[in-house]
């Protein structure tokens, strides 16, 4: 293991396939889509999103940590806890001033501002809570979790719309490079499923409209796809300095070896049509790795369920492989949880390759004729992989691109 790389020691989870990394592999394997009507969304015309089944805030953090945090912290929040956990850490214990969090979020609103606005609206000011603004802004989820576990180290928030969760991790990576922390805290979180998201996005024609069959909304790459499902969820890592993680004998689930980033510099919210910021991004992380392009031997793909993104996504890794590998995408199933969905993928590639077994993408049953690759659908695909690709692509034409390899 090269001191250049990243030991990835703890994954923790929370998706609409299920609360934690194992309930969410399960259900990411089961390959069904998971979207049905949204009750929070009810009289819009996108009425339907992806959601955490059974999430209970005050049940898993406690009335203390959930009365003044919007629901997209307390996805972090449980996330945190279990990817610390799982890599056999002692909060207690540790140098917190070793211990950097880096977390992305998209940050579409918070949960709680219509009610606000209608104070508002009707000169309630004294209503209006004291935690409005503060539960609210996207750099409070990377605060609290360096609060909850007394991380004393750098705090940052990425923000790159649907990249923000994969540029975090890459900057974390970063960080222990520089030998600023010994461990760091990275990942997304995003709860999307909100009124005004879904009529804004509705408004850009960018949501599917299957109402009739919320479930088979989301199709990733296939023929009859029209749009993405909102959704929610976090994921966090947990990267160690390889000597870190050595001497203290963790156990580690993979590598995170490559990040590569750009802009397409092209439009704010189309991707260049030749996927070229894409492609730059993508081979930035394989020379940051030092790999070639053989060695990639499976692609998460962003996979939005879009007509152009997922053409465009596809063109660009046909013009970098000559025969792009097995590619996923867990839009299908969990539909699109904004600047969570890149930490969602790269949690996801890593257990990948730990388990050698590539989750299926829900709601493929036409390749679209204009895709030439080779999807993972209907159920897990057992594959031989050493290195795998996590691609990570949003508004304002920013990309992020993580190479993991097997530990």
């Amino acid at each position: 293991m090269s001191e250049r790389e990243a030991a990835v020691t703890g994954i923790g989870m929370v998706t609409p396939a299920g609360i934690g990394r194992e309930a969410t592999w399960e259900g990411l394997c089961a390959g069904f889509g998971l979207a049905r009507g949204d009750a929070d969304l009810a009289g819009l015309p996108v009425d339907f999103s992806c959601q955490v089944p059974g999430f209970d805030g005050p049940a898993l953090l406690g009335k203390r940590l959930t009365w003044r945090n919007d629901r997209f912290i307390q996805l972090a929040l449980v996330a945190a806890r279990e990817a610390v956990e799982d890599a056999g850490l002692d909060t207690a214990a540790w140098d917190g001033t070793r211990v950097a969090v880096v977390i992305g979020s998209g940050s579409i609103g918070g949960d709680q501002w219509p009610k606000e606005y209608r104070n508002l609206a009707e000169g309630r000011v004294g209503a209006i809570s004291p935690t409005a603004l503060v539960r609210s802004l996207p750099n409070m989820a990377a605060g609290e979790v360096s609060t909850d576990l007394r991380a004393l180290g750098p705090c940052l928030t990425a923000s790159t719309a649907c990249a923000s969760g994969a540029t975090a991790i890459g900057l974390a990576r970063d960080l222990l490079r520089t030998g600023v922390c010994d461990i760091a805290v990275a990942g997304g979180t995003d709860c999307a499923r909100l009124p005004m998201a879904s009529a804004t996005f509705d408004r850009m024609q960018a949501l599917s409209q299957r109402r009739h069959d919320p479930a088979g909304a989301s199709r990733p790459f296939d023929a009859d796809r029209d749009g993405f499902v909102l959704g929610e969820a976090a994921a966090v890592l947990i990267l160690e300095r390889p000597q870190h993680a050595r001497a203290r004998g963790a156990r580690v689930r993979g590598h995170l070896c490559g990040y590569g980033a750009s802009s397409d510099g092209y439009h704010p919210t189309r991707p260049d049509p030749e996927g070229a910021g894409a492609r730059r991004a993508l081979l930035a992380a394989l020379a940051d790795a030092r790999a070639d392009r053989c060695e990639v031997h499976h692609v998460n793909a962003h996979g939005t369920s879009t007509p152009l993104n997922d053409r465009v996504e596809a063109l660009m890794l046909g013009n970098v492989f000559r025969t792009p590998p097995p590619v996923t995408s867990l839009k299908g199933a969990i539909g699109h949880s904004l600047g969570a969905a890149g930490a969602v993928d790269a949690a996801t590639t890593v257990l990948s390759l730990e388990r050698q077994l590539i989750p299926p993408t829900a709601n493929l049953d036409r390749l679209d004729e204009a895709i030439d690759l080779d999807v993972v659908t209907k159920k897990p695909r057992s594959h031989r992989m050493e290195g795998a690709l996590s691609n990570a692509f949003g508004f304002g034409g920013q990309n992020a691109v993580l190479f993991f390899r097997t530990a």
